[in-house]
């Protein structure tokens, strides 16, 4: 049986890039330099931000670190401090940069409201069934781990950031992808808060 020739293109390309992927070697060393002149002053010596406006990126998904920063520069994901730097940044920038954070060890965060937190932890866990609104713990991982070039770390996170962010999802600020924006599009503020709260908490 003779396969479409799209579907061998498209094989080829796949198997191309993955060869790519395990052949070039990130700098880390010129990830870090570029970090310093860069990102530091937001995002702290280690990337991990000590400011609640301003994500950690220490340990996270260098596959999801660079999505971001492709999104920031062509304009899919809008952010006007951002924009700016990242449109400074080559592709090869990107990955040392994005390999060289997620060498680094996240530090842990804390919880804040012991209520709002198992409310938070109900919807993490469980998700919301008569809204149709899936476990965070599918995507993410019951301890925040995120799935490498997939789903991002979320575990010790800026409960302030998180909320910011699914916020922007709700409303249709942030547009770079269409399952969180259905999924916070259902929830109340108060769960928006419960779940960033426990998230903060996840190590």
């Amino acid at each position: 049986m003779k396969l479409p020739v799209s579907l061998l293109c498209a094989a080829a390309a796949a198997l191309s890039f993955g060869v790519h992927a395990q052949t070039a070697k990130p700098d880390l060393a010129r990830g870090a330099a570029q970090f310093g002149q860069v990102c530091v002053a937001c995002h702290a010596a280690d990337g991990n931000s000590t400011t609640p406006a301003n994500p950690k990126l220490a340990q996270q998904h260098p596959e999801y670190l660079i999505k971001q920063l492709q999104e920031y520069k062509s304009g899919k994901r809008q952010n006007a401090i951002m924009a700016g730097f990242a449109s400074s940044l080559s592709d090869e920038d990107m990955r040392n940069i994005a390999y060289w954070l997620a060498s680094q060890k996240a530090t842990p965060g804390f919880a804040q409201d012991k209520d709002l937190v198992r409310l938070g932890e109900r919807i993490y866990r469980g998700g919301i069934s008569d809204r149709q609104i899936a476990a965070c713990a599918g995507c993410h991982s019951p301890n925040g781990a995120g799935i490498p070039a997939q789903y991002p770390r979320l575990a010790g996170q800026h409960a302030e950031y998180t909320v910011d962010q699914m916020r922007q999802f709700r409303d249709g600020v942030r547009k770079n992808s269409v399952q969180m924006s259905q999924i916070a599009a259902h929830m109340t503020e108060q769960e928006i808060k419960a779940v960033a709260d426990y998230i903060a908490g996840l190590r």
